[in-house]
């Protein structure tokens, strides 16, 4: 007996975890770290910021050369993902163009079809058509 509500109190003490999310850090934050990690001379130093800051060396490097390439706007946070580009008006004016185009096409294709049924159609009715040099009149 004892033992099934040791079993039931086990069970209630499973914790649901929140999902993980991706940090961010200001770029006043990544700054002060980079000052202080500078500042450390002595072995240990940086790696003891590290460990209290939760950061990787990966991301002083990162943010050393993004210091590098421009003070400020190199540490600011970055969108991420593909980047919108404005429609060019060209393109729609093409794409319009081109549904223009196949639309003709498939109607010029009908009347083909058409043509071409109305020539059977002679053909089994015994109705003599006068040939067509290709031009019209």
């Amino acid at each position: 007996m004892e033992a099934m509500a040791k079993a039931a109190n086990e069970e209630q003490a499973v914790e649901v975890t929140e999902k993980a999310k991706r940090r961010q850090y200001s770029a006043a934050y990544k700054l002060k770290i980079l000052k202080e990690a500078d500042a450390c001379t002595k072995p240990g130093e940086v790696g003891a910021l590290l460990r209290r800051e939760g950061l990787y060396s990966s991301h002083l490097a990162a943010w050393r050369r993004a210091r590098m390439e421009g003070e400020r706007r190199g540490l600011e946070a970055k969108q991420r993902g593909p980047k919108r580009t404005k429609a060019d008006p060209r393109d729609k004016q093409l794409a319009e163009q081109q549904r223009e185009a196949s639309r003709w096409k498939a109607r010029a294709e009908r009347a083909e079809a058409l043509v071409e049924i109305q020539k059977k159609v002679s053909a089994l009715l015994g109705i003599e058509l006068p040939e067509s040099s290709g031009k019209r009149s």
